[in-house]
């Protein structure tokens, strides 16, 4: 054990953040510690680092262990360039490469038992240089910060002028050189494009010492961590495994619980129940029975009721009308900032009911593109054509569709003033806006806040063709789970930018890579696009520039689309089919229980005429159920 916090508690006034919490790390182990917002993940990582004091209890790092913390917000001022920043991260190895050089100098100059003295404290200095890699050093800072998304153009730049987001990057490369015994990271992936999201979880899993991750990214979480610790109303929980075992454990272990508790709370009733009746017939004898029933009731354990599952968004997307077929159509489409070209010469179209993830390096123009779809920005040269019956609903990452000056309430009344203030009000609480807070300004309102009321005014706006930028930035995980039912439940089409990979894998059928200038065309989720990226860009970027050539060949694609519309419909009949087979399981058994309880009745088990058609419309039954039981385990499958 390197780290564990034992029996912590902490709260701001009323707000229980954690109350006698415990969890520790191990040797090597990659951990994340995940929540809703708002839930206390930063705070504990801050207690940790004991920025914020413990109301009780103990933090506890093994002794002679170092620790590092990279926070979400960087102050970075140093006059320092990119280069020389991270540069300070080696300052212990630049110490003993100035010693060593010294030390050189002076040799030169000694002879004796000097000499030997010398010759002894060199040769320490140098074990120590090459034990910190002290000869790759430089290198090892380039590598760092390629990875991290930086250029050797952008290693002279003056840390001071950077964006929050680059600070950041110069401060997770600063701390992944001095390379720390437990590495605590406040949301790592923020600011980081997917190249660098990958080339850090390959930096992490390889990483010597512990991590303690604070994250809302579960494709990243999937593929770093074997534990996850959850903050869930004040309490701390582990689990072993990545996310996806921890949201599986926990839906078990909610389930279990809520089964258990149920189950007590239907004994209690049934014992009550008899207990009343005893008593009612008022004799002495069954009054002792009852007053016995009551003594089991005082004695039993009670299990306590699973908290409730917190608040959630609640919405669902309808189109208000069916579009053509052909949604989107662009041709020849160029655009560039200056001396910067973003994309030249693309053609592509979506088709009704796709759902298309546009991804690729930052500042590669994906949010330039949809900008120009929604006519916030002009293309340099080429066209696009929405098809017919097309309405288009905008959903912008920096929420310039909102009005800073408006109170929530006003954003909408607005926008659809043919709403009551009930329906608005009734709107606004399916997305945790509730009493009050429905006057607060946009202004006011966090990142997260005003991306709830951008999909309040999208839900409302009944488009049939969604662009979406960064949909889930600022969304905790329960919010992104609500939003991709949301998604994959809706009938009409799909265009969005996003980095959340394991977003893209749940909501995307067809992903266009910017790269080079042009797109790369893949039918599937991100994990085909892993499979098969290196094999098509290759493909793609050898042809002549801005000349979109499917692989495989044009005519293969619409083949390739129709299949997977064939493959779509295929599976929407599968479902169909499942949920009839379900329904009439349930209608059988219960008619199935209904005829037990009627043989029971005299008036039925003493006619035999009426036992034997019972018995005859069970025995059907049974037969039907078999049948049924098979057809639905081959659906399931």
């Amino acid at each position: 054990m390197i780290l564990a916090c034992h029996n912590i508690s902490k709260s701001f006034g009323e707000q229980v953040i954690v109350k006698n919490g415990s969890f520790h790390i191990e040797e090597h182990e990659k951990a994340a510690l995940i929540g809703l917002n708002g839930a206390g993940k930063s705070t504990i990582l801050k207690m940790i680092m004991k920025e914020l004091p413990i109301d009780s209890g103990d933090v506890i790092l093994a002794k002679g262990r170092t620790i590092g913390y990279l926070s979400q917000h960087q102050e970075l001022i140093s006059g320092n360039t990119i280069f020389e920043e991270v540069k300070t991260a080696k300052a212990d190895v630049i110490l003993l490469e100035k010693q060593i050089r010294e030390m050189e100098f002076k040799l030169t100059s000694l002879s004796g038992d000097e000499l030997e003295n010398c010759l002894h404290t060199y040769h320490n200095l140098t074990t120590a240089f090459e034990r910190e890699n002290g000869y790759a050093y430089q290198s090892e800072i380039t590598g760092v910060l390629k990875g991290l998304g930086f250029t050797e153009e952008d290693f002279n730049k003056n840390v001071d002028t950077l964006s929050g987001g680059q600070k950041t990057r110069v401060s997770l490369g600063k701390l992944l050189l001095t390379k720390p015994d437990v590495l605590l990271l406040d949301e790592p992936t923020n600011h980081l494009d997917m190249n660098s999201i990958t080339w850090l979880e390959t930096y992490l899993m390889n990483y010597a010492g512990a991590v303690l991750i604070v994250s809302h990214d579960r494709y990243f979480l999937n593929r770093v961590v074997t534990k996850v610790i959850e903050v869930e109303n004040g309490e701390l929980m582990m689990f072993n495994g990545n996310y996806s075992d921890f949201a599986q454990k926990k839906k078990m272990i909610r389930e279990a619980k809520l089964k258990e508790y149920l189950k007590q709370q239907q004994e209690i009733r049934h014992q009550e129940a008899v207990i009343e009746k005893l008593r009612s017939f008022n004799r002495e004898k069954s009054i002792r029975r009852a007053e016995s029933r009551e003594k089991i009731l005082e004695k039993m354990v009670l299990v306590e009721k699973p908290a409730e599952e917190t608040a959630e968004m609640h919405f669902s997307l309808e189109p208000s009308c069916v579009s053509g077929n052909d949604v989107l159509q662009v041709e020849h489409l160029s655009k560039s900032f200056g001396p910067l070209r973003l994309f030249e010469n693309v053609n592509f179209e979506i088709k009704r009911g796709e759902h298309v993830a546009v991804i690729g390096d930052n500042g590669t123009g994906k949010t330039t593109l949809l900008k120009i779809l929604n006519e916030a920005e002009s293309a340099d040269a080429g066209a696009y054509t929405l098809g017919t019956n097309v309405h288009v609903g905008y959903y912008d990452q920096e929420h310039h569709v909102l009005h800073m000056e408006k109170t929530i309430f006003d954003e909408i009344s607005d926008d659809y003033p043919h709403l009551t203030i009930t329906e608005i009000r009734n709107m606004l609480a399916a997305f945790l806006f509730t009493g009050d807070d429905v006057y607060k300004q946009i202004k006011d309102l966090s990142g997260g806040e005003r991306g709830r009321v951008s999909l309040a005014k999208l839900m409302l706006s009944e488009a049939n063709f969604l662009i979406l930028d960064e949909p889930t930035n600022h969304l905790d995980i329960a919010s992104k789970e609500i939003l991709e039912k949301a998604l994959n439940d809706y009938t009409g089409t799909l265009l969005y930018v996003s980095h959340d990979r394991y977003f893209i894998n749940q909501t995307a059928s067809r992903i266009l890579d910017l790269v080079n200038h042009t797109f790369v065309n893949y039918i599937g989720n991100y994990d085909y696009y892993l499979e098969k990226r290196d094999e098509l860009t290759a493909a793609y970027t050898a042809a002549p520039l801005g000349i979109i050539e499917t692989v495989p060949a044009e005519s293969d694609t619409k083949l390739d689309w129709k299949a997977q519309k064939e493959a779509q419909a295929k599976e929407r009949k599968r479902r169909n089919d499942l949920k009839r087979t379900e329904e009439r399981i349930t209608d059988l058994e219960e008619r199935s229980s209904e005829i037990d309880e009627l043989m029971t009745h005299e008036d039925v088990y003493s006619n035999s005429v009426k036992c034997q058609e019972l018995a005859k419309e069970k025995a059907s039954i049974a037969s039907e159920l078999e049948e049924l039981y098979e057809k639905w385990e081959e659906l399931a499958e």
